[in-house]
């Protein structure tokens, strides 16, 4: 078992640790800026760490533990991810496009204006999640249970949210032209407002009955 690191390695000591193979524990430790790209940090954790505009692109990080990390700017391109955890921290303005994030686990954590299109994600989990202003398109929840996800002015076009359960989640102001819906359950979803013109884009979901009567009042009818 490694002792965890606590003092900031410098970029040649951290591609000493990568090739050495052992999974390292990083704690507090101030690593902005820095350069992890194309390394490999399978199974590596950084609890509590700066990591504010580091480069992760292409890097291996399946396995790997984020808690309580802040890593705005941060960039993700093309990593892998799978069976990463991201727990907690401000991942603000990130970018995974095209990381591996398969069987990943995020939650309690800011991705505020992240960007992550072309992300491959199969079974996924997000739960207590602020993607509000995020660039998900083309992303697939399908079968999902989202929990307390804030989309808000998310762009989620062409997402697909088929058999989607949303419990607790926001929705106002996203953008979801050609998502699909059939199957998912809306009634825990605030669709910040739902007009009639916007009902097409929900073929097919659950919604609950306030959310129905909401529709039909604008077209002068009441619900009892």
């Amino acid at each position: 078992m490694t002792t965890p690191i606590t003092d900031p390695p410098t970029q040649s000591a951290l591609e000493r640790l990568s090739k050495a193979g052992q999974p390292q524990t990083l704690r507090n430790c101030d690593l902005s800026a820095l350069n992890f790209s194309r390394l490999d940090l399978s199974g590596w954790t950084f609890e509590g760490c700066n990591l504010s505009h580091a480069d992760f692109s292409s890097t291996r990080l399946e396995r790997s533990h984020f808690k309580g990390c802040r890593a705005t700017g941060a960039n993700f391109p093309g990593a892998d991810l799978t069976e990463a955890t991201i727990d907690g921290g401000d991942f603000s303005n990130s970018n995974f496009r095209g990381a591996t994030l398969s069987s990943a686990n995020v939650m309690r954590c800011k991705m505020t204006g992240t960007e992550m299109t072309e992300v491959r994600a199969l079974d996924l989990t997000v739960h207590e999640v602020l993607f509000v202003m995020a660039a998900i398109s083309g992303f697939s929840f399908k079968k999902s249970t989202l929990t307390q996800i804030d989309f808000s002015e998310a762009d989620l076009r062409n997402c697909d949210f088929r058999e989607t359960v949303f419990e607790d989640c926001l929705l106002q102001d996203a953008r979801l032209h050609d998502c699909r819906f059939e199957g998912a359950d809306l009634r825990g979803a605030n669709l910040g407002g739902i007009q009639i013109s916007d009902s097409k884009r929900y073929k097919g979901a659950i919604i609950s009955k306030q959310q129905a009567a909401d529709l039909l009042s604008q077209l002068g009818l009441q619900v009892f």
